[in-house]
């Protein structure tokens, strides 16, 4: 059994007797903090939505420590700007003691579907008259014609620049 849990602006993946590390929990250390759950797994019964929002994860908070150094470096060239700035995020070391469901558990995929009850029988439908659309001549490309389509649907007339496809007006726009 796994769950989804979101914490600190971020989501996480949890099993019970896991440790995670988070973002700062206001909990003094040993106390037990219940965190929101956004989906839970349990083989192919699958908890999500409104149903996953009954479901609980708790965990106990085990360490309060700050993580490793980001370094910030601003520098603006040519003017002698230089700034380097160091940052340490607070962090919490979590251990995942409980995950439990509190709502009916929903199947993820019915392995048959049920048979519908008929419904009274419904005028039929009348038949659409049929519309052929007529496909529009294909356009013989020359090699050395630009492949370009103006607005109006025609192909540029103009010559391929050598090495592309496409003439000098219409490089700029699609070689790149």
């Amino acid at each position: 059994m796994y769950a989804v849990v979101s914490t600190g602006g971020k989501q996480l993946k949890v099993e019970k007797g896991t440790i995670a590390i988070v973002e700062k929990l206001d909990a003094a250390i040993g106390e037990a903090v219940t965190l929101d759950v956004l989906f839970v797994a349990d083989g192919d019964d699958i908890v999500v939505g409104s149903d996953a929002a009954a479901a609980t994860v708790t965990v106990e908070i085990v360490e309060h420590f700050k993580g490793e150094k980001q370094l910030i470096f601003k520098f603006k060239k040519r003017k002698g700007y230089k700034r380097t700035k160091g940052h340490r995020q607070n962090l919490t070391k979590v251990l995942v003691t409980d995950i439990a469901t509190s709502g009916g558990a929903k199947k993820a995929m019915a392995k048959t579907p049920e048979p519908k009850a008929e419904v009274a029988a419904k005028p039929a439908k009348k038949a659409e008259p049929k519309i052929e659309v007529a496909k529009a001549a294909a356009v013989e490309v020359v090699t050395d014609q630009c492949e370009a389509m103006k607005a109006d649907g025609e192909r540029c007339t103009k010559k391929a620049k050598e090495g592309s496809k496409y003439c000098g007006v219409h490089a700029k726009k699609y070689d790149e």
